[in-house]
């Protein structure tokens, strides 16, 4: 897909990683053998990944576990190096990790921490400052104005380890941003968090791209995050991306479905044969999922059964067409390893 700025700040072509594997047989007699003829197998966690990404542009990186996401991100950070292919992010190669790219971009992973938790949040973001150079009337104006995107002005002279989980990620974001990196990388930014924490972040998020143009890949296992933040989305699974593209796109892609919904003043007759599957029932309503092509004819059959309150017709819901694409995708791989 063509990104939404003339100015490419992320560049992939080709990209593969390839993870080796010492794969031990069993018993005595296995750990002997292994010590002479050991046996390996590879997988490729990237397999000839390629895009791009312009400026501003905020991604979602979707993909079951295991799917190759956060190895492209630590790939794209120069965490691991590529197997072949080629990366470049602000024109630079990240595989040689130059200091001129460390002081651009950030990664944040939602299961890691970069705060020291035995210091005040206060104290672990001046040792970031200290790190990183940061001029002290640069760093006073992005915490300023960070903190109170977050709202955790309050929380600033308490120890880290004492923070709850949603101020912790605050935090995290506030040391990921310090710098002002150009480009941002996120893995699981919400995991584990309440509703509210993560309705929190999402917001600072999405205001913070809109001030700063920060070009940002997001992964993340909830769709909420994806719809809210992300209007282009792309697809991986076992190393290889299968769709690059507008989000509002994948359901017409990828399901040939809608749904029906239907509340009636009356019963629905016993002999009644409902068209489609069945999502929902009760006497008073019903849900079902058809072909698209078979829509008018089911509506005219809903109609007819019984009075009708309400009737709408919707697509099927994001979160459970991406459920079916990577469920598809699982079985065309089971398929292709079949002998």
């Amino acid at each position: 897909m063509e990104t939404m700025s003339d100015v490419t700040i992320i560049k992939v072509e080709g990209l593969t990683k390839v993870f080796r594997t010492y794969r031990k047989e069993e018993g005595l007699l296995g750990a002997v053998r292994g010590l002479f003829h050991r046996r390996h197998t590879e997988t490729k966690a990237a397999d000839s990944v390629s895009f791009s990404v312009g400026e501003g542009e905020f991604v979602g990186f979707l993909g079951p576990n295991g799917a190759g996401k956060t190895t492209v991100l630590k790939m794209l950070s120069g965490l691991l190096q590529p197997t072949s292919g080629s990366a470049r992010v602000l024109g630079l190669d990240p595989s040689r990790r130059p200091v001129e790219l460390k002081r651009q971009f950030a990664l944040l992973m939602g299961q890691k921490n970069a705060l020291w938790w035995d210091l005040p949040a206060r104290e672990s973001l001046e040792l970031n400052r200290a790190i990183y150079g940061i001029d002290r009337k640069q760093f006073e104006s992005t915490v300023d104005e960070l903190s109170e995107l977050l709202d955790v002005r309050d929380n600033m002279g308490v120890m880290v380890r004492e923070l709850s989980l949603g101020e912790r990620m605050k935090m995290e974001l506030i040391a990921a941003l310090l710098h002002r990196p150009k480009v941002l990388f996120l893995d699981e930014p919400t995991i584990g968090l309440d509703v509210i924490s993560q309705k929190k972040v999402r917001e600072f998020l999405r205001e913070y791209n809109r001030r700063h143009r920060v070009v940002t890949l997001l992964t993340s296992h909830y769709m909420q995050d994806i719809q809210e933040l992300c209007e282009r989305v792309i697809l991986i699974d076992h190393g290889k991306i299968f769709f690059d593209g507008p989000l509002e796109e994948v359901t017409g892609r990828f399901t040939s479905t809608k749904v029906i919904g239907v509340d009636f003043s009356q019963p629905l007759p016993k002999s009644f044969i409902p068209p489609g599957t069945v999502l929902e029932k009760s006497p008073l309503s019903i849900k079902v999922e058809v072909a698209r092509a078979d829509v008018p004819q089911a509506c005219t059959a809903l109609l007819a059964a019984s009075p009708v309150i309400d009737l709408s017709v919707e697509e099927v819901p994001i979160e459970e067409v991406i459920r079916r694409v990577f469920g598809g995708q699982q079985e065309i791989h089971r398929g292709e390893s079949q002998p």
